[in-house]
Parts: structure tokens; sequence; C-alpha cells
């Protein structure tokens, strides 16, 4: 204990002394998110700097070993990161699909040689990746997918279309599920592949959204020819990786219903219906209905840090994940639901910039797609009334 105290002090002190008081703000807009990637760009000096520190730190993905550009820290010590950059306001220094769902399936299933030639640009935000995962009839029943990677000597030659390929218009690598033996069952003959989206063959196409912004594609692919060594785990097993992929994706997805994302709702809410005499929210419902959400997003904190602790002891159960996917989603939803109550006649404005703030009803409809994306709402209970409650018929 006297060792992480120690620990805990000097990570204090470096983080104050190296996190830019701006990069202490809440976010504002999509600009405030450093993604990385080839053709980055900083929307601030200060997003530069805190991203270097910590970059050179090792600390863009603390708990990974650093001969892959990791930190090297075990389970305790990652977790008084998090606790400190959080007690400062510290914004996460590079947001990556390459750290919260590729990394951790590289770590347990790729080759020595894969995670020596990928890992370290993820932590360094040198590459930027998509998913291509579903397709316009593999959703739900993803292992329906039907693109095809055929063997053509010491290449696959991929063909055929993926769906809702989150910022896939910007990404420089993706890792796809593919089928490589159509014969066997649906779960079976699927490989999981890495790949360059500046490939010949590749295409990507925005969905538009009812919001007017979207970060989705549809992407083709029309003969694209990758290298065999290129697949992760066992030709045929991807749907192992996959799945292991997916618990990840979807403690990723749950963050979004966590604490300390932008301004607390109350401090929203006071911009527009003001506070009485006493300095509380002038309106009893509301502040009512912003207390019972915000008791429900320490709940979700907490079982997000315990989620971690049960992983570090080898105690984890493979759907709790869902379980969080579920909660967090629909508490961001219900977030976004009271933000439109308080703003009044004000939360119906439209046309404001999304990219500096963003019209609100504009964010509201966006999160409509937080219970469908990485496994609808129904489907993750039905996962925690099988594989957790294991309720009979489930």
């Amino acid at each position: 204990m006297a060792d992480l105290e120690k620990f805990r002090a000097e990570t204090r002190a470096w983080l104050e002394q190296n996190c830019p008081p701006e990069m202490r703000k809440p976010m504002t807009s999509d600009g405030d998110t450093f993604w990385g990637g080839r053709n980055t760009k900083f929307s601030s000096e200060a997003q530069r700097v805190w991203f270097e520190r910590m970059r050179d730190k090792g600390w863009t993905v603390p708990h990974w070993p650093k001969e892959y550009g990791g930190g090297g820290l075990d389970g305790e010590e990652a977790k008084i990161v998090r606790q400190e950059m959080a007690a400062i306001g510290a914004r996460q220094p590079l947001t990556s699909f390459g750290i919260s769902m590729l990394g951790p399936a590289l770590l347990k299933y790729g080759t020595e040689e894969q995670k020596k030639e990928h890992l370290p640009k993820i932590t360094a935000g040198l590459i930027r990746w998509c998913q291509g995962y579903s397709e316009p009839n593999a959703g739900s029943d993803l292992a329906s997918l039907q693109t095809r990677a055929v063997g053509d000597g010491d290449d696959y030659i991929i063909n055929g279309q993926k769906i809702w390929t989150s910022y896939a218009n910007y990404a420089d690598w993706i890792f796809c599920l593919v089928r490589t033996d159509p014969a066997a069952k649906k779960h079976d003959g699927i490989s999981f592949i890495l790949f360059d989206m500046a490939s010949k063959g590749v295409s990507t196409k925005p969905i538009l959204l009812i919001s007017g912004y979207s970060p989705f594609c549809e992407t083709f692919f029309d003969n694209v020819r990758v290298p065999k060594s290129h697949v992760v785990g066992t030709v045929n097993r991807g749907w192992d990786v996959a799945k292991y992929l997916l618990q990840h994706e979807r403690a990723m997805i749950s963050g979004m219903g966590e604490r300390g994302v932008g301004r607390p709702l109350g401090q929203i809410a006071a911009d527009s219906v003001g506070t009485d005499a006493q300095g509380k929210l002038d309106d009893s419902q509301l502040r009512s209905q912003i207390a019972n959400f915000e008791v429900d997003e320490a709940a979700l904190a907490a079982a997000a840090e315990r989620a971690v602790d049960l992983a570090k002891a080898g105690q984890s159960h493979p759907a709790f994940s869902s379980a969080m996917k579920y909660y967090g989603t629909e508490l961001n939803k219900r977030r976004y639901e009271i933000l439109m109550s308080a703003g009044g006649i004000d939360a119906l404005e439209w046309e404001s910039d999304r990219s500096k703030g963003g019209a609100r009803p504009r964010a509201w409809l966006r999160t409509k797609a937080n219970s469908i994306e990485g496994g609808t709402s129904e489907v993750m209970l039905g996962i925690v009334a099988k594989r957790i409650l294991d309720l009979p018929g489930a």
C-alpha cells in the first residue's frame, strides 16, 4: 500500500505539471476528441501537447506492456492513473478503436509479429482503425455475414459489403470479419483479418442520419487483395476473436453513460430554467429527474470500476459487458431526454454548428442509435437473461 500511495502522489504531481489547463475542461464539440491517424490534425496546441506528453509517458494506454508502447502498469497502478485524471477533469489524450477494441484482441490472439507491428502504432496515435462487422443482412445475427475471402496464393481476395462502419471514411486500417469457408456452419468458417483502407478496391459512402450528422458509412470491397498473414488467430476460427472483441466494444460503448461527460445536467438546466432563492434548480420535477439520473450515473461508474477489478482478479463474467452496454446506452439516452426537457423552447433550435457544440435536438436524435449499435438493447437483455441469470427458456 505504501508503494501505491507513493505512485499516486507521483502520478498526481506529474498530471498537475503536464496536463494543460485547456485539457481539464469538459469537451464541448467533436473537435475536442483526438483520434490520431495518418491525416490527423490537432484542434489546438494544448491538445497536441497533452497527447504527446502522455504518449511519451506510455499513458495513452497505461496498462499495455512497455514493449508495445504502453506504460507497463499493473491493474492497481492503471486504476490510480484513471482516478487522478478524473480528479482534475483531464480529457483522454487519445480515443481509438485500436485501444478499446482491436488492441485487447491482438494481445490475446495476435502473433508476436502482429503485436509489434500494430500495437505501438496504436499507442502512438499513428493509425486510426475502423470495424468491419455488420452487413446489410447481418446485424444482430452477425454470424450470417457473407463478405468472402477467397485464397489466391499467399493472399486472400476479399469481396463484399459492410454497413454502419463507424468513421470508415477517416480510418487508415480496418479489422474485419470475412467468410473463408462458405460450406461451414455460419459460426464457423469466419476469419478475422486486418488490412489497409487505402488498398485498391476499398471504398466508403457516408450514411446520413435524421440528426443531419453521422459517423456511419457503407464500406465496399471489390477484389481487395490482403496477405494471409494478416489473419488474427486461427483461419476459420475468427468468431472466437470476434466474440472477445465484442466484450471490449460493449464495455467501451457503456462508457457513454458514465459521469464526467460535459457539464453537469443541473448546471445546463439552470441556464434555461434558472434557480430559486436558495440556489436550487427552479423546477422541482426536473430537479428530481436529474437527482435520480445522477444516482444511476454514479451506480454505473461504480459498476465499471468493479468490472475492472473483477477482470484483474480473473473473475469477470464474459457477459457482464452486455449488461454494462445496455445500462450505459439507455442511461445516455435518458441524459439527452432530460437535456431536451430542461432546454424548453431553446432546445428545439436546429441550425447551430455541431462542431462548435451543436444543436441539442441533433445530439438527442443521435443517441437513439446508442441502443442499436454494438448490439441492440433487446439482444443485450437476452444475453443477460441466458448467460448471467440463467433464466429458463432464455
